[in-house]
């Protein structure tokens, strides 16, 4: 998608491999972000306020100049490929993958009855599990959600939760996340960061329990449910291997200490469309400064799983969210930076900061 908004590419061959053809609503995205971006004209919906809730924090922030928008996946998905059929330079395959390689200084691509080379292969795909590496951190955010719809209002439209840690943190940093479409629809969301997942029947407890206790709603339908996992790991991702340049998870876009991903994932692509339509090298580093700081987060995380809620407490009370939102896009300065450590300074972060370093 950013590769065709450059004339300078319209002449390039490209095709895109998908095991399969994308047509359930599988996910749903959310960010926030200032200007308007590739994907505005697909917004599900869109909140100017946001909530923190804690056992010892409640606010309500307004969040301009930004604004926290939802994409569900399945118009992601009608979106795109309606746009790609406007462009005869571009193929669609849908085949599973085999594995990839360089040969000589082409790409090649093994699928089940094909194989493909190319001058350049983007890849998205996680070959092998991620494994827990010494004096690494491996989290997993796991989340289910379920989009619901009540009889009667229950919800403000224009505010959103972002974060709602009044649930047991037993497994680990655990949050409820409430994302109202409506009046009467909303997304609500169980999300943890630990290291093993649930069994089904645990997330949908919790789910039920915080819908009626906390939302105090009792008379609700299902419409819609999903479940994700998503790593969270200071492991280095190999970036570029000759022709292969990894994206998405798979390329490290993943932000460590969140699990954000999205916009991450569009600001790589964008600067990689940039650079083939400048014919310019491709150039794909990292910040030291924030894998240092997602680094000193996860070994927190890690080694005090029952501090996350005050964690996020202490960074949300004490900060604007335009600091907190540049910060967690790695976008921040050394005075943001400053205003967000500052409140953390703790024996568990300061001695998390020195195993980091050395």
């Amino acid at each position: 998608m950013h590769m065709l908004q450059y004339p300078e590419l319209k002449n390039k061959s490209i095709l895109l491999v998908d095991k399969t053809q994308k047509n359930t609503n599988d996910r749903t995205w959310c960010f926030w972000e200032k200007e308007t971006g590739l994907f505005e004209s697909i917004l599900h919906h869109r909140w100017n306020k946001l909530n923190f809730h804690s056992s010892s924090l409640d606010k309500e922030m307004s969040i301009a100049p930004y604004q926290y928008k939802m994409i569900r996946g399945i118009d992601f998905y009608e979106h795109c490929f309606r746009e790609i059929a406007k462009h005869s330079n571009v193929d669609v395959i849908f085949d599973d993958v085999q594995s990839i390689d360089n040969i000589n200084d082409k790409a090649l691509v093994q699928l089940k009855d094909q194989t493909i080379t190319c001058d350049l292969l983007f890849n998205s795909i996680l070959f092998e599990p991620i494994k827990k590496e010494k004096g690494k951190f491996l989290l997993l955010q796991h989340f289910k959600g379920s989009v619901i719809k009540t009889s009667q209002s229950a919800f403000d439209p224009s505010t959103a939760t972002l974060m709602d840690f009044r649930t047991s943190q037993q497994h680990g940093a655990t949050f409820f996340y409430v994302m109202p479409t409506s009046a009467t629809e909303a997304l609500v969301e169980y999300t943890l960061f630990t290291p093993a997942l649930l069994k089904q029947e645990e997330y949908d407890t919790a789910l039920q329990q915080y819908i009626q206790e906390q939302l105090n709603i009792t008379g609700y339908k299902v419409l819609h449910e999903e479940f994700g996992i998503i790593p969270m790991t200071n492991a280095r991702f190999k970036k570029r291997n000759g022709s292969i340049i990894n994206i998405g998870t798979a390329g490290g876009q993943v932000k460590a200490s969140s699990g954000y991903a999205f916009k991450f994932i569009q600001k790589q692509s964008q600067q990689i469309a940039a650079s083939l339509a400048k014919e310019e090298e491709i150039r794909l580093s990292s910040s030291k400064k924030f894998h240092y700081y997602d680094s000193v987060f996860l070994n927190v995380l890690s080694n005090h799983p029952q501090k996350g809620a005050e964690i996020f407490s202490k960074i949300f009370a004490n900060n604007l969210p335009e600091t907190i939102f540049r910060f967690l896009d790695n976008e921040s300065t050394l005075s943001d930076d400053l205003k967000i450590i500052t409140p953390l300074t703790s024996t568990a972060f300061i001695k998390a900061g020195i195993q980091e370093i050395l």
